[in-house]
């Protein structure tokens, strides 16, 4: 697989480099192809033809971008104040690449923490961070390992695997995939649904990894992997021992209140609606929203602006959140 550069020399740190990296090899896809021009191969693999026609008339290049040098983090580090290490290790990494003509590599890495605390929303502040796509395949509904890997074309049904359709139809060499929630992977003894992961977060056997479907080598090399997790018991060493573990920690008060501020201004900024409410929460909301997930900090907080605008106030009022539901903890709110 080749790469050729567009953007030789980037004039601001704040504009992405941007090359162009070969995510297959068109004479491999012709050859297939060929295979199945007679009528009853025709026939039987309508699908497959399909696929390798639509790959010979897309092409292979894909763009791979990075930051054209360190950005400017600190509104990251602002916003998701929990993810500290996590974003230290992606800054380490993207400084190696500045002024090279490297692509940029981030070993792979596993959120572990508890649920809403933010690592799909980290997920997709670091894709846009990185000016690449971002791709999200939730474990817990998979029960084969030929969701992420294909299967193969003689069975009925049979389609590509979710990084193949990322790559091939994508725009992106190099995109965010977000393995969410790993550690619910179910599957049996046939189809284990990590078994692809052990070649695609390993960089050497990544460059030829297989679709079973399409049976043609592609380049998942650039991939950005990035899973979630609450608990890493059940996902398998050898998985584990291919990524970079992070133990994401709930914030603590102060941060919580942080957080719960920013979410307020960024969804007051978000909608034209916004304009009816003051700029700043109250104190005491914020207060009562840093008892709260990030993830249900958004949610109490729409149901307040909605409240309080019922009543023709400008000002979000403690009474106007919800509260939770009782014997649920943290899970489920009361209208």
């Amino acid at each position: 697989m080749t790469s050729r550069s567009l953007v030789p020399q980037a004039p601001a740190l704040s504009l992405p480099v941007a090359q162009m990296r070969n995510v297959f090899r068109p004479a491999d896809v012709a050859r297939k192809l060929a295979r199945l021009q007679d009528g009853a191969a025709q026939r039987e693999h309508e699908q497959l033809r399909t696929v390798y026609e639509r790959m010979l008339e897309r092409g292979p290049e894909r763009f791979q971008v990075k930051p054209s040098g360190v950005p400017d983090m600190a509104p990251l580090y602002e916003e998701l104040p929990n993810f500290t290490e996590v974003l230290d290790d992606v800054r380490r990494q993207v400084a190696l690449a500045q002024d090279s003509s490297d692509g940029l590599e981030v070993t792979p890495m596993l959120l572990l923490g508890a649920p809403g605390i933010g690592k799909t929303h980290f997920a997709r502040q670091l894709a846009a961070l990185l000016g690449t796509g971002m791709n999200l395949v939730p474990m817990s509904s998979m029960t084969a390992g030929w969701l992420l890997s294909g299967s193969s074309s003689q069975w009925k049904g049979a389609r590509p695997g979710k990084v193949f359709e990322t790559l091939v139809e994508g725009e992106y060499a190099n995109p965010v995939i977000v393995v969410d929630e790993i550690d619910k992977a179910a599957g049996d003894a046939q189809y284990d649904p990590l078994g692809a992961l052990y070649a695609l977060l390993e960089h050497d056997t990544a460059q030829s990894f297989t679709d079973e479907f399409a049976d043609v080598a592609i380049d998942a090399s650039q991939v950005i992997w990035i899973t979630t997790a609450n608990d890493e018991r059940a996902i398998p060493d050898p998985i584990l021992n291919r990524m970079n573990v992070f133990a994401v920690q709930p914030p603590n008060a102060e941060q919580a209140r942080a957080i719960a501020r920013r979410l307020y201004r960024s969804i007051r900024g978000e909608h034209d609606w916004g304009r009816h409410f003051e700029p700043e929460a109250a104190p005491d909301v914020l207060d009562l929203l840093a008892h709260m997930p990030p993830r249900e900090m958004r949610r109490a907080l729409m149901t307040g602006f909605g409240n309080a605008r019922l009543e023709q106030r400008e000002r979000v009022q403690v009474q106007d959140l919800p509260h939770a539901a009782p014997g649920k903890g943290r899970i489920g709110f009361m209208q």
